[in-house]
């Protein structure tokens, strides 16, 4: 059983660089840095919100240096959610065939989508105290053309409830989408996405490049303060025409140079259930 988005993980070759954006336009701060053998990278992990975001640089050759390699860029290379039975994530994982390693105190999971490595990392719960500019990851979204083969293998991967999935489609950004969720009632899960315009940017990305994470979503109270941070430069927001500037907007996307790599969408508080299931959660804001 999986419960939260605790942390992403990206691929880079400029971890310092990485670091800095995120401390900049989001407030991250710096928990520490070590190095993990088994995906011969160099890591500096960020604090931010209750999650945490860790940046990987190569350390020698392997899975970080191929990524890297293989992608051409810095990029998400895996996503971490928690369980309060990571063993038992894992040994279900594995029997559905996801290839599996133990090490750090955690389980490295990684599926093959479309002839692609989606990779995922399995943490034990734990309590964060929160900070920064965002109050929590809730979602990392995986590209495929064959959504409902993708949605399956991450259904029976992880053992998630199809029942307490919902279904998306954006024609602004041209795509159709399955969010994964792991409860009902909690926003954290999965997103399945698919391009259905291929002349959008969505379209053209998935062309190029396959199957694979495309971006995370985390929830702020305070978008303001990330769009004055942004300055205005690599950052696109959605707010009302009517709604004063000193209120939050809906939501808002920082884009993969921003960051470092990755793509970050924002929501204000409650704005996710819109389109996760339960509109009625949603509130409102006046003016």
């Amino acid at each position: 059983m999986l419960t939260e988005i605790d942390r992403v993980l990206l691929a880079t070759p400029d971890a310092a660089g990485a670091a800095a954006r995120w401390k900049a336009l989001l407030g991250a701060e710096e928990a520490g840095r070590d190095t993990l053998p088994g995906l011969a990278a160099r890591r500096t992990i960020l604090r931010l919100g209750t999650s945490e975001i860790e940046l990987l640089e190569p350390d020698g050759t392997g899975a970080v240096d191929d990524a890297l390699k293989r992608r051409g860029r810095a990029h998400l290379f895996a996503a971490g959610a928690t369980s309060p039975d990571p063993a038992e994530v894992a040994r279900t994982a594995k029997a559905q065939g996801a290839a599996h390693a133990r090490a750090d105190g955690r389980d490295y999971l990684t599926l093959t989508i479309e002839g692609a490595p989606i990779n995922f990392v399995i943490s034990p719960e734990a309590e964060r105290p929160q900070v920064g500019g965002i109050d929590f990851l809730y979602e990392a979204t995986v590209l495929a053309a064959d959504q409902a083969g993708a949605v399956a293998k991450i259904r029976d991967a992880f053992g998630l409830d199809e029942t307490c999935f919902t279904t998306i489609t954006s024609e602004t950004f041209g795509y159709t989408g399955v969010l994964t969720l792991f409860e009902k009632g909690r926003l954290h899960r999965f997103e399945v996405i698919t391009a259905t315009d291929p002349d959008k940017t969505l379209g053209r990305y998935q062309a190029r490049e396959g199957a694979g994470f495309y971006m995370a979503f985390a929830e702020s109270r305070d978008l303001g303060a990330i769009a004055r941070a942004a300055g205005g430069s690599g950052i696109t927001i959605d707010r009302p025409d009517a709604r004063p500037a000193h209120l939050n907007a809906d939501q808002l996307w920082l884009h993969p140079p921003s960051l470092g790599g990755m793509m970050l969408g924002v929501s204000r508080p409650t704005m996710a259930w819109q389109w996760s299931g339960h509109p009625e959660r949603v509130e409102r804001i006046d003016a």
